[in-house]
């Protein structure tokens, strides 16, 4: 009971103290304020025409200042960045037909690895402790047997995504093709020549000057970064409307090698994809707005953080990707890097002057001190943590300190959907919303890592609450979640 009341004891100077150094400017003034009105009101209106009097104003001085002050405005209005706007987006959901089971995806390894049943028995392990639920979707090449994936049946797939997502968001946001003036597609595997901005644009017939940007090789966090270049090219393109299209096409993602550490991304990747509509205008639709550029950080000088995540032939030459032992601590030293660039953007006063102070005293004074981790839910309401896998949720949950709601849509994301990499952070946001959680105000963090190696986050704020959707991935199952991922499935 003691430690109880100690631990209530503590929460309540937290946050006095919070709510002290935030406010530090209302508490220090409301009593000056106070203190000039009282004085103001014991003077007799003589005393005050008298005091009134007593001020000479020269009127060239007057005017100069003016001028001054309204030329600096004007100077730092123009020199500030334009506000990008986040219109709408739309998350692809697969067909039915393209689901699978996990008993179905273990008879189907069975039959295609008769001779290794160790790597059958490796991948069943997997899946047991993946939090990937029975209703993810592989593409239809990948599941023959054997599988049969090729560059027809990847452009397939790609087809099948980005014109649904497209035609989706178009939908959504009565944009008509003729009003898309930046065009960036994203997929990080997958790089067909003409590349994939080229079979949009073909397919939607979009203007001859657009400008057409196509990434790959940049992972799970290639849609932040697809975001941070459309924010800056809307700097230099006023007036301009971008889209985002983020994918990673499975079809040549399937490893039927034995070699361990690259079939991880069997059991854990599926297919998915978005769209993001990004104008420089305010819109009345407009949702969010950013708070910060997108924080970049990359650990690829480090050997090990470039090879973590590296695609690559076997011995027997069979192409693959494979994925280091070393992945979680790597992601946990780029996680603090990036904590290290956007905590100065985002935490209230008081976490700061926590963390340092921490800091202080132990690269000064030399103290034992444990390293203050900052309470990021101080910043945020909502958390879009890349749904990369179990291992990596529960890493960024104790890092970061995160109660079990703060991760409910990365854990319930990888249930429904797997790890759809790069456009995973949209279904989370889209669950948020289909909670009927996103109100007017609510600051959203999505966070994301990728090869080579980077981790990379954008912070988002709501313009207006969100009505529940009525259409999207989870229209036909969010009454069914949350549901308990912690259990090893019986497989």
């Amino acid at each position: 009971m003691a430690s109880l009341s100690n631990s209530v004891k503590l929460k309540y100077i937290k946050l006095g103290y919070q709510y002290l150094v935030n406010h530090i400017l209302t508490v220090f003034l409301i009593p000056i304020l106070m203190g000039f009105l009282i004085k103001i009101l014991s003077l007799g209106p003589d005393q005050i025409y008298e005091i009134g009097s007593s001020l000479h104003f020269d009127l060239l001085q007057f005017l100069g200042s003016s001028l001054m002050i309204i030329f600096f405005a004007t100077v730092y209005f123009m020199s500030k960045p334009r506000s990008v706007y986040l219109v709408d987006y739309a998350c692809f959901k697969p067909p039915a037909s393209y689901r699978v089971p996990h008993a179905t995806l273990l008879e189907h390894l069975r039959l295609s690895n008769k001779d290794n049943p160790e790597i059958v028995e490796f991948q069943r392990r997997i899946l047991q402790r993946s939090g990937l639920g029975d209703g993810t979707c592989l593409a239809p090449a990948n599941l023959y047997i054997p599988p049969t994936p090729s560059l027809e049946a990847s452009r397939a797939e790609a087809e099948l995504i980005l014109f649904s997502v497209i035609d989706d968001l178009l939908k959504k946001t009565g944009t008509k093709t003729k009003d898309i003036d930046i065009l960036i597609v994203n997929c990080s595997v997958v790089s067909p020549t003409p590349s994939l901005s080229a079979m949009v644009i073909n397919k939607y017939k979009l203007r001859s000057n657009i400008k057409s940007f196509n990434l790959s090789g940049m992972g799970c966090s290639a849609s932040l970064i697809s975001i941070d270049l459309a924010r800056d090219l809307l700097q230099v393109h006023p007036n301009s409307c971008a889209i985002v299209v983020s994918t990673e096409i499975t079809t040549l993602n399937y490893y039927s090698g034995n070699e361990r550490s690259m079939v991880l991304t069997n059991c854990l990747f599926r297919m998915g994809g978005a769209a993001i509509l990004c104008p420089t205008k305010s819109r009345q639709e407009s949702i969010q707005i950013p708070i910060t550029p997108s924080c970049q950080n990359s650990q690829g000088a480090d050997d090990k953080a470039y090879r973590c995540i590296y695609e690559q032939e076997d011995t027997q030459g069979i192409q693959g990707v494979s994925l280091s032992k070393d992945l979680m601590l790597i992601a946990g030293e780029a996680l603090k890097s990036n904590i290290t660039t956007i905590g100065p953007l985002v935490l209230p006063a008081s976490e700061q002057l926590l963390f340092l102070f921490t800091l202080i005293g132990q690269k000064i004074l030399k103290l034992k001190w444990k390293p203050y981790t900052p309470d990021f839910k101080q910043a945020f309401e909502h958390f879009c943590i890349h749904a990369g896998g179990r291992g990596v949720i529960d890493e960024l949950q104790k890092k970061l300190q995160l109660s079990d709601k703060d991760v409910e849509a990365s854990r319930m994301t990888l249930h429904r959907f797997g790890n759809t990499s790069s456009s995973s952070i949209w279904y989370e946001m889209n669950y948020i919303e289909s909670k009927g959680r996103m109100k007017k105000g609510d600051r959203i963090w999505q966070i994301a890592f990728g090869s080579g190696f980077k981790c990379n986050s954008a912070v988002w704020k709501c313009n207006r609450t969100i009505t529940t959707p009525t259409d999207g991935p989870w229209l036909d199952c969010i009454g069914r979640y949350p549901v308990s991922t912690s259990q090893v499935l019986d497989l």
